[in-house]
């Protein structure tokens, strides 16, 4: 991973992470890499794990349920809604959504089609909303209104 950049005294952004909580690990690995063909990458102890096999790594951190996650709210593993989601580009979404279901997930909805491709909203054990989408043509090019 390379080190934020200096661009006219400003620090730039080069690098995403990302980070799940979740109650435990092991569970939590399993279901990730049988959902989405991710790997164990390094381990950080018992605490966390980076998975990789995405263009970011995902971290999975040990976080008790109840424990303090924002603020003063406790966090929960059941569903919740989050304005901030992970969005999976798959090629065969039918394929990639049965194995996510296979390995946990549960679907939400219909697979939907749009200009740009197929969607399909999935929840994993933790409560967290993640959508597999499959592009077709030019992807979201399809509904591009400019640039900037």
């Amino acid at each position: 991973m390379r080190a934020p950049q200096r661009r006219g005294g400003a620090v730039k952004a080069v690098n995403l992470l990302l980070n799940i909580d979740v109650p435990e690990i092991a569970t939590a690995e399993a279901f990730y890499t049988a959902a989405f063909g991710l790997h164990a990458g390094r381990r950080f102890g018992v605490e966390a794990v980076e998975l990789l096999g995405l263009e970011a790594p995902l971290y999975l951190l040990a976080k008790p349920e109840g424990s303090l996650g924002a603020g003063d709210s406790p966090r929960s593993y059941a569903r919740h809604w989050s304005p901030l989601h992970c969005d999976l580009a798959v090629e065969d979404i039918d394929a990639a959504l049965a194995r996510a279901v296979a390995a946990g997930a549960v679907q939400e909805g219909a697979t939907r089609d749009a200009k740009w491709g197929r969607l399909v909203q999935l929840a994993d054990p933790y409560g967290h909303g993640w959508c597999l989408i499959e592009f077709r043509g030019r992807g979201y090019d399809e509904i591009t209104t400019g640039n900037g």
